[in-house]
């Protein structure tokens, strides 16, 4: 039996992408901001279009701050893309204006220090030692859309907690494009919009969902 994926719907912008791309990538999908719906599946997606601090408005209304929090306090998978990844930071910073994030992760999104904004298009990844998402993908690029990323990662590991595994990007200076850490991960890219390759990395997350 297919694994059941819920693709949050808090509003953020063309999520149809998404639903077609895990749907291809193996999953059953729904996209729905049930929240008993959401806390049952087996996989949560957390899509992210538009500025940090809509984003974290758009979740805080649809309650998807607690119910993010409730699923990884139970080891419960959660994805985020974009801003999606953004969000799990402690805050971001736009226009001189802090947002308080998730806190998942230590960390300040912030604009890229680059010459063209916003990054849009393919780039390559530099993936870290033991990626799960990038198994078989290591060499291949991705599509990007943003201006603002997270550039440094200060989240310790080692002891009885797992390394996360980091993956970076360079546009005007080196941000991070992916994270895995336990049953919370996400990507700055938009596999959905990655061709063969971002559905194959949705295809090594849905895998993956059967380990949690």
């Amino acid at each position: 039996m297919a694994p059941r994926v819920v693709v949050f719907d808090y509003g953020s912008g063309n999520v149809h992408s998404a639903l077609k791309a895990v749907e291809a990538a193996g999953a059953s999908v729904t996209l729905t901001n049930d929240r008993n719906v959401a806390l049952e599946a087996e996989g949560l997606l957390v899509p992210g279009v538009g500025a940090f601090a809509s984003v974290m408005a758009g979740l805080r209304e649809a309650r998807g701050d607690s119910l993010i929090e409730k699923r990884l306090a139970g080891g419960r998978p959660v994805m985020g893309i974009c801003v999606g990844l953004q969000v799990m930071c402690e805050e971001g910073l736009e226009h001189g204006v802090r947002t308080e994030g998730l806190g998942q992760w230590p960390g300040q999104v912030q604009k890229l220090d680059a010459p063209i904004l916003p990054h849009m298009g393919w780039n390559t990844v530099e993936v870290g030692p033991g990626s799960t998402l990038f198994e078989g993908i290591e060499d291949e690029r991705f599509y990007f859309v943003h201006s603002y990323a997270l550039t440094e990662w200060t989240l310790p590991g080692g002891g009885p907690v797992q390394e996360p595994v980091i993956t970076w990007s360079h546009h005007g200076q080196k941000f991070v494009s992916a994270v895995e850490n336990g049953a919370l991960c996400a990507t700055q890219f938009h596999p959905e919009k990655s061709g063969p390759a971002g559905i194959q990395l949705l295809r090594n997350w849905v895998r993956s969902l059967g380990d949690f």
